[in-house]
């Protein structure tokens, strides 16, 4: 599932190549790609026809637009496997184009999704803690890339839940924009094991593991962010890179970069954690 290097990867290119547009028409061909705008398909397509296009905006994971009607953003869940493409008129259909957006110089805003658990809905903006964000949005933690992100709240919020560590950074109302890869490539870089528990670590050892959170994140992006298959890609259809310079995450059996002890793979929450057991020794038992 995307996480913020790949999100901002998105956002970048609606920015670059969506904003500034008007919308003329909006045709959507599945019901699950809708299904989270309550009033339906019809309701979304009017209400978006005519509206200019004014920023692409992100908090975490979470990604909008914004438009010169004040007060309606439109949240885009990308899911498992959501694309949102700026193609030109011309370009054949995806397969899996479920919403199609065409923008006013003939170019086509595409929602393809394989999977089909992302969609658009369109929310009303609020004020929280003097920055505007969809209603849907309002519960969300800022992220280590936001300009506002308060890094000693954060370090008191993490010490204070007494839970394991790993738990803690995938809690959106923490801190948002981590998933599963970037959880375990910063807790490789911290040298911590997923399931210490946050209250028992000291605030150097969490401003240590925020900043490998912060670090591995800026380097992913710089890369177009992390692709295993071609269901995340960027507004043009291209694939991120930093797959290639995954420390620990899908690296069972390799090598430790560290230490040269093989990672090992475990499981978490539905999930898999994986890690150095040289480096990130597991706590004992109490």
């Amino acid at each position: 599932m995307p996480e913020l290097p790949e999100v901002e990867v998105v956002r970048r290119g609606l920015a670059e190549h969506a904003v500034g547009r008007a919308i003329d028409t909006v045709t959507v061909t599945h019901p699950r790609a809708v299904r989270r705008h309550l009033a339906g398909g019809a309701d979304l397509a009017a209400r978006l026809t005519g509206l200019r296009i004014d920023s692409a905006q992100r908090r975490g994971k979470y990604l909008w637009l914004t438009f010169d009607e004040p007060g309606t953003a439109l949240v885009v869940h990308l899911g498992m496997s959501g694309q949102m493409l700026v193609q030109p008129a011309h370009a054949p259909v995806e397969k899996h184009a479920h919403i199609r957006a065409v923008l006013g110089d003939g170019a086509e805003l595409r929602f393809v999704d394989q999977r089909t658990f992302g969609g658009w809905a369109l929310a009303d903006l609020v004020e929280v803690n003097g920055t505007v964000v969809p209603d849907s949005v309002a519960h969300i933690a800022r992220d280590p890339l936001d300009p506002l992100f308060d890094r000693e709240a954060v370090v008191a919020a993490i010490r204070a839940k007494h839970t394991e560590i790993k738990r803690v950074l995938l809690d959106q109302t923490v801190i948002s924009g981590i998933g599963n890869i970037y959880a375990d490539e910063a807790l490789w870089r911290a040298g911590l094991h997923g399931t210490r528990v946050a209250a028992d670590l000291t605030r150097p050892v969490v401003r240590t593991l925020l900043d490998g959170v912060t670090a591995v994140m800026t380097e992913a992006l710089a890369v177009g962010g992390t692709s295993f298959d071609a269901l995340y890609v960027n507004v043009n259809g291209e694939s991120g890179y930093f797959s290639r310079s995954l420390a620990a995450y899908g690296r069972e059996d390799q090598p430790c970069d560290r230490c040269a002890t093989l990672l090992v793979r475990e499981q978490f929450m539905n999930r898999s954690s994986f890690s150095c057991p040289k480096c990130q020794r597991k706590p004992r038992r109490r």
